[in-house]
């Protein structure tokens, strides 16, 4: 860029009529009122699950004072096209909806919503994800139950947008948060409690093994039948070096919560591996344990088996942290 310019610079002081006449004065470049927007969503799995569907319909950004920007999916350019799989209690598709499988984005993978979008630059007070009925849950059993949502809207705080700059958003589903079961097992709801809206562009990935020795010696369950069935739980914590005896689960009280959670699941060969995705750049501290019975709305006291302290960098590629 400056070899290109240099060369126009002396150009211009020989001869100003060159340069759009002879008063010196140039013309600045348009100040920028518009960002460019994206919006993909990925998973981390909750156990007892094969498949945990959620039924979107459009996504919003609100609170800039210049009007709702929505996009409707299968209706607008920038918005995901529509798919077949959100049906009504009659068994019909309903317009306008992509049913996403959160089970099938573990780790880094992610599926984008809103891509390439160009909105009003500023400071967005919501991001709304607008769902509609047809939602479910589908358990290791085969059975299915309904997954519900608060009148079915995702609210989560908005991005700031500043002007010229792209910008790309990943919601993250920590299933083991987000789902819980409703009173009586009529079917399950999907909280925000689960949620963690990351900036990509400032995020890393974690992924690695288990030993199969430290899970023998503690009497997890080993190989099972059903690969997709979790024998352990990786949980990460904000800050590193923390002491043991403070972490706690995801309805407790401990001194430390967790940021993210991930099962540990058999290959089918010999490893036992699991993976966190999108997970904000920092110092954590990792600890894995075989108690699978972590409900997220009461204390479930869990014992771990070994705990390390990983910084997470930006970057693509996970990073490998084994026990």
């Amino acid at each position: 860029m400056k070899l290109a310019v240099l060369p126009l610079m002396m150009f211009c002081g020989v001869g100003l009529s060159a340069c759009g006449g002879g008063s010196g004065e140039t013309t600045a470049p348009p100040t920028p009122t518009t960002a460019t927007f994206n919006f993909q969503i990925s998973d981390a799995p909750v156990d007892g699950a094969t498949a945990v569907v959620v039924c979107f319909n459009s996504i919003e950004l609100t609170g800039n004072g210049l009007g709702t920007q929505k996009y409707l999916i299968g209706s607008d350019a920038v918005a995901a096209a529509p798919n077949t799989e959100c049906k009504n209690a009659q068994g019909q598709v309903i317009a306008n909806t992509r049913g996403v499988d959160l089970m099938k984005l573990p780790g880094s993978l992610a599926e984008a919503l809103v891509s390439g979008a160009t909105v009003p630059a500023g400071n967005y007070g919501q991001l709304r994800l607008v769902l509609t009925d047809g939602s479910y849950i589908q358990l290791k059993d085969g059975s299915r139950a309904a997954l519900t949502v608060p009148s079915n809207e995702l609210k989560l705080n908005g991005p700031v947008l500043s002007a010229g700059g792209t910008f790309s958003y990943t919601l993250e589903f920590d299933l083991r948060k987000a789902v819980v079961a409703t009173s009586g097992n009529r079917g399950y709801q999907l909280k925000p409690t689960g949620l963690r809206l990351v900036d990509t562009s400032q995020i890393g990935h974690l992924k690695g093994n288990v030993s199969e020795t430290l899970l023998l010696n503690a009497a997890c369950p080993l190989a099972p039948r059903e690969n997709r069935l979790p024998v352990a739980a990786v949980y990460l914590y904000k800050g590193g070096n923390l002491a043991v005896d403070t972490l706690g689960d995801n309805g407790g009280v401990a001194p430390n919560l967790p940021y993210a959670s991930a099962p540990v699941k058999y290959d089918g060969a010999s490893l036992y591996q699991y993976e966190i995705g999108f997970v904000d750049a920092g110092t954590y501290t990792a600890a894995v344990t075989c108690q699978l019975t972590d409900e997220p709305e009461q204390a479930d006291p869990l014992t771990f088996l070994q705990s390390k302290t990983v910084t997470v960098t930006v970057g693509k590629q996970p990073q490998q942290l084994d026990f």
